[in-house]
């Protein structure tokens, strides 16, 4: 299989998908059209129907593929390719009429990510990655920061919003962050903060209590566009761990030190 030319028809669907995103958002009532999973988790008319777009026209890509979609349009897990999908990454954004917002597919092949593209639906910024091909944002090379020092470091993450059971000790790496570097960033869509490392934007970003959907695009972008990614005790189970560190390599090691002394 050809990735380049797969995820040329990937970005094709996403780019469809978030225009009927943007075009909803128009007539979007926050008082009627949304739906609560839990404590600060919502769904939206938007996030199902726009998943169910996404898993009907990739589905007719790769005969047999499955899917990991956090709306649950597919439960089908194929043998050998599977699609993760978020729908809608910040929909407490889009509720409110903020971004960033944003569509992350990512395509696994035998448990291996092959093929990431995220879309901030407001800017029209679309990244992608294929395994061992770089990343790119709007089809031009991107790569991670060069920074290797605290003192310059702009660093992203996400607060805890539903599960609270490490929230201590979030809070003492937070702290521990906020003295050392220049600053953190919390926008909200935890796909854009990965393509913002990737592309240099931010040096580095941590969170917890993620899933697949949230971080798959997003982690094969990082490294593709040289950087790490790992699990809070230096790991790879970032995927389904719920918990990630994303970084350019050169700063990898001294944040990571921060992430995992308080939270690993």
């Amino acid at each position: 299989m050809i990735y380049s030319e797969l995820c040329d028809k990937v970005k094709l669907i996403v780019e469809g998908t978030g225009k009927y995103i943007q075009a909803e958002r128009k007539n979007f009532s926050a008082q009627n059209d949304v739906e609560r999973k839990g404590h600060s988790n919502f769904v939206t008319y938007v996030d199902k129907a726009s998943e169910k777009r996404l898993v009907d026209a990739l589905g007719n890509l790769i005969s047999g593929s499955g899917f990991i979609a956090e709306e649950g349009t597919s439960v089908l897990r194929g043998e050998k390719y599977n699609w993760i999908i978020d729908p809608l990454d910040g929909t407490t954004n889009f509720i409110h009429g903020l971004a960033p917002h944003s569509i992350s597919v990512a395509l696994q092949e035998d448990n291996i990510l092959v093929l990431g593209v995220v879309y901030e639906i407001n800017s029209g910024e679309m990244f992608h990655a294929v395994r061992g091909g770089g990343a790119f944002l709007n089809n031009k090379a991107i790569s991670v920061s060069v920074n290797a020092t605290h003192q310059q470091a702009l660093i992203a993450t996400g607060f805890p919003y539903s599960n609270f059971s490490k929230l201590d000790n979030y809070m003492l790496a937070m702290r521990e962050i906020m003295e050392k570097t220049s600053g953190i960033r919390r926008l909200g869509s935890a796909a854009i903060d990965l393509c913002y490392v990737a592309c240099g934007r931010f040096d580095a970003f941590w969170e917890t209590h993620l899933n697949p959907w949230d971080v798959a695009a997003g982690a094969l972008l990082v490294m593709e566009a040289g950087g790490r990614v790992s699990d809070f005790s230096g790991g790879e189970n970032y995927l389904t761990g719920n918990q990630i560190i994303a970084s350019n390599s050169l700063y990898y090691s001294d944040f990571y030190k921060i992430v995992n002394k308080y939270l690993g």
